[in-house]
């Protein structure tokens, strides 16, 4: 789910000041990166959302706008050159925790677009439209015009994000879009071989997390944050690949929203066998944490009477589980498991 929609904007004197000290950066003399970089198969060139990509040597100043963009830089082994992070719902992976120390945080949320700058950045990455976009910290065209690459997810580009709301996919996102973003940053980072690395690692965990799926039918909603108006997972988005890997009905499937919000008579209607939570720590929304969707769902009268509540039927994934990002993997791995302890 993206985080809030917040316009950041620059006065034209700040963006030709900054602008210059870029500018000036990037005169200095090349790097032992920059050098070694005919060597390393550079230029390279790639589409990203539509648009064409060039790059004459690796980005060695990067600032990624969002966890799962940061988490694959950091699954690349390319710590060193972080210049900044941002947007954050959880904390980072385990298994990265060490290499993520000594990376800049900029903002827990989105950062303003001068903090961005501050970090003298070569290059920029989100994983969506509302950080990188029209609306968000920045655009691809603000960045371009202070020599500053950036890309974006695609698995954000094959929806439509017009309008305030998470947007419409009008077709099932798929697994390889992920793993293309990793290959494809992989090529942008001059490091392709460690993307085929990852990718293989996490195909591997994946077909393991299918043998693992539930022999009968089972059905789920994925509830994300919120207990007003609760934002549930639509058919397509990072739950579809959930629910497709596992053979688990979505009971939303008939919404393209990617992340709908849905009264409670609905929910209690569609009356799944179990309910997935988001467990954030990020504090932005209500009940974001997985033990106050609980406690709510409880407490709800119209809530209290669903089968999965009144059995405790709940499977618990990070936020950043249910975005689509490597992350994907792992929330297969953590339902299948969750799935099996409740006898499903």
């Amino acid at each position: 789910m993206h985080p809030s929609r917040t316009i950041r904007t620059l006065t034209a004197s700040t963006v030709l000041v900054l602008g210059s000290t870029l500018a000036g950066c990037a005169s200095d003399q090349p790097s032992d990166t920059q050098q070694a970089a005919g060597a390393a198969g550079f230029p390279v060139t790639l589409t990203n959302c539509g648009r064409e990509i060039t790059l004459e040597a690796p980005p060695e100043r990067v600032v990624s706008l969002n966890q799962g963009s940061t988490e694959i830089l950091l699954s690349l082994g390319l710590a060193d050159r972080i210049a900044g992070s941002a947007t954050w719902t959880d904390p980072v992976l385990d298994s990265l925790a060490a290499a993520n120390e000594d990376v800049p945080r900029l903002a827990e949320n989105a950062p303003s677009y001068e903090r961005v700058l501050e970090a003298e950045p070569d290059f920029v990455t989100a994983s969506f439209a509302s950080t990188l976009g029209e609306g968000g910290v920045t655009t691809p065209e603000d960045l371009e015009k202070l020599g500053v690459g950036s890309y974006l997810s695609p698995a954000e580009c094959l929806k439509d994000n017009e309008g305030d709301d998470d947007g419409t996919r009008h077709g099932a996102l798929e697994i390889e879009t992920i793993f293309g973003e990793i290959t494809d940053l992989a090529r942008i980072f001059g490091v392709p071989e460690r993307g085929e690395e990852l990718v293989a690692d996490l195909s591997r965990r994946l077909e393991t997390a299918r043998t693992e799926a539930p022999d009968h039918d089972v059905s789920a909603m994925y509830w994300f944050a919120n207990s007003e108006s609760p934002y549930l997972a639509g058919c397509c988005g990072g739950p579809g690949i959930i629910g497709r890997t596992l053979g688990v009905e979505n009971v939303f499937d008939d919404t393209t929203d990617e992340w709908p919000q849905i009264n409670w008579e609905t929910v209690a209607e569609r009356n799944p066998d179990v309910i997935v939570l988001g467990d954030l720590t990020r504090k932005s929304q209500t009940a974001e944490t997985a033990r106050a969707k609980i406690d709510y769902l409880k407490a709800n009268p119209v809530t209290a009477q669903m089968e999965a509540v009144k059995n405790d039927r709940f499977v618990t994934l990070s936020g950043a589980e249910l975005n689509p990002s490597i992350r994907t993997v792992y929330a297969v791995e953590n339902v299948a498991e969750q799935l099996a302890a409740l006898g499903l």
